[in-house]
Parts: structure tokens; sequence; C-alpha cells
């Protein structure tokens, strides 16, 4: 495979996962007490410990998104 067919891959993932990233975030935000509600009834936590775990699975996306497909797209590009 050549440089040109990894750096689009790798161009297109980021744009997916930071898509997600941008619509889980948005969902999240809009449906807040209902989602809380559910995930309540799901785990039992606390509606301040499921923020804390929404925040925590959002950053986390987030840094992996960044070292997974952002960083491998914006290394072949410096190639």
């Amino acid at each position: 495979m050549t440089i040109e067919t990894w750096t689009s891959f790798f161009g297109w993932m980021t744009v997916l996962n930071f898509g997600f990233v941008i619509a889980t975030a948005i969902a999240l935000t809009a449906f807040r007490p209902t989602a809380a509600r559910i995930h309540h009834q799901v785990t039992g936590l606390s509606e301040a410990d499921l923020n804390r775990a929404y925040f925590g699975y959002l950053s986390n996306y987030k840094v992996l998104a960044l070292i997974s497909s952002l960083v491998p797209y914006l290394a072949l590009k410096l190639v």
C-alpha cells in the first residue's frame, strides 16, 4: 500500500472518530436527564458518579482518537 492510501485511511478515520466524539457529546448534553435515569437504573450509580463516568468516557475516547488516528495522519502528511 502506498503512503497516499494510508494517509487517506487515517484522515477518514480521524473524521469519523471526532464526528463520533462530537455526536456523543451533543447527545449526552441534550439527553443527560434521560440517559442518567436509564444508566442509574442499570448500574445503580448516583448522578454525580454518572457525570464523572460520562466525562471520563469522552476524554478517554478523545485521547485515543488523537493518538490512534490524528497523530499517524499528521506524521504521514509530513513525509
